[in-house]
């Protein structure tokens, strides 16, 4: 049985780097077999079962990972097949020797970072709403958009479903007249959102490029080409999705203990103050 030290196993499988895995260990915050731990302890990579936030992690020692960042180009569909025969994007990495698969999508007439690994778990968790990565957007609209339209995207708008969309940050560009171009931050991925988000407020998208989530940013890469991210960059997800995980459970827990306090004025021994009797 060959033990290793956690914060090393926690840094080798890339969720953060190996100062930053003891100060998540110190706060209480990982677990073996179910077992809260400490800095220094150890555990053995191919019997014990680690938990990170609640969250096993799946320790790999033989499969090789791939992470990537591909620079998916207008046209082709986010789909492993596609029944209508049109171009995929696992067209765009048929020399990796693996099966990847994307991680979130991005529709037909949309292009820019697509992130895809043959990590599920890596996967799930970057998809998973309460991660709240950002995703950075440049985005193209017909007509010139007004402050009004604006306003009403950033604050969260109402779409064709009857669902509303969460407050997001939105820059002007490019302000002429026919045409606005706006870079949209987003932490949420329902379908198509920014297209329905526009026509809800009577504009029509004409471009719509992703430029950043999280930490990776599309950069110099060429439309069709990837790369692999980096040691930093994937820590760097892991650590946004982490945090966005904790933030969910203390506003859910935060949520539930207002619901049981009580709503009139409290003495100093902790019970209501009743209001007087009329009369």
């Amino acid at each position: 049985m060959a033990l290793e030290r956690i914060q090393k196993i926690m840094s080798e499988q890339g969720l953060c780097s190996r100062r930053a895995a003891e100060q998540i260990i110190a706060e209480g915050r990982v677990k073996v077999n179910g077992h809260p731990v400490k800095v220094g302890d150890k555990m053995d990579p191919n019997r014990d079962v680690l938990h990170v936030d609640d969250e096993r992690i799946y320790i790999r020692k033989d499969q090789q990972m791939y992470y990537l960042a591909v620079y998916k180009p207008r046209g082709y569909v986010t789909t492993a097949s596609d029944e209508l025969g049109r171009r995929t994007v696992m067209d765009l990495v048929k020399d990796i020797p693996a099966r990847l698969y994307p991680v979130g999508r991005l529709d037909k007439d949309s292009e820019g970072l697509l992130l895809m690994t043959n990590d599920g778990a890596f996967a799930h968790a970057m998809m998973h709403p309460s991660s709240g990565i950002s995703k950075l957007y440049r985005v193209t609209v017909q007509p010139r958009a007004d402050e009004s339209q604006i306003l009403k995207m950033s604050e969260g708008v109402v779409l064709d479903d009857g669902t509303k969309t969460l407050p997001c940050t939105i820059n002007v560009v490019v302000d002429e007249p026919g045409r606005t171009v706006m870079e949209m931050t987003l932490r949420e991925g329902k379908n198509r959102e920014i297209r329905r988000m526009c026509e809800a407020v009577g504009l029509t998208v004409v471009r719509l490029k992703r430029n950043a989530e999280g930490v990776v940013k599309l950069g110099m890469l060429q439309p069709g080409k990837y790369r692999e991210l980096t040691k930093q960059e994937l820590a760097g997800l892991r650590n946004a999705a982490a945090k966005g995980r904790a933030q969910t459970r203390s506003a859910a827990l935060e949520s539930q203990a207002a619901r049981h306090r009580p709503s009139g004025p409290v003495r100093s021994g902790g019970k209501k103050q009743e209001g007087k009797k009329q009369g």
